[in-house]
């Protein structure tokens, strides 16, 4: 299975901005500039992470963005789903067109295995990926 860049980008940014000090806003610059990554896009994403309340955005001189809720409260699984369109292929889809599709064992297995990748990031939350917060502030100030 493939995450999107999308995906991949939201993730680097919670892990940015769960890497913070207490009380410190990140701001979007700092975030593509620490992973080297386009703002145009991360913006797009930081807009989304803040729509579906996993952050929370301020505007102005002391503005940024925080963390909306406790880094334990974001399982990676529900961010997975929440982001990623989870149709592996056509079949997946209502409107699939697939001519075997009626008679077809794929769909069932790549189910399976899409379950099992699922239940695997289910069991981890954003707080399991910091554990090492003061190691990944450190290397994000190396890179701003």
């Amino acid at each position: 299975m493939q995450l999107t860049t999308y995906t991949d980008y939201a993730l680097r940014a919670l892990l940015y901005i769960g890497s913070q000090p207490a009380g410190k806003r990140a701001q979007v610059k700092e975030i593509a500039s620490a992973y080297h990554i386009s703002l145009h896009h991360l913006q797009k994403i930081v807009h989304e992470l803040g729509k579906s309340g996993l952050i929370e955005t301020v505007r102005g001189k002391n503005g940024g963005i925080m963390l909306a809720k406790e880094p334990q409260e974001i399982g990676i699984g529900m961010l997975i789903r929440t982001l990623e369109g989870m149709d592996l292929v056509e079949c997946f889809n209502e409107n699939g067109q697939c001519a075997i599709q009626c008679a077809c064992k794929l769909k069932s297995v790549l189910h399976e295995a899409q379950q099992a990748f699922l239940a695997v990031l289910d069991r981890y939350t954003l707080d399991d990926l910091l554990h090492n917060k003061s190691d990944l502030y450190s290397l994000f100030q190396q890179q701003t």
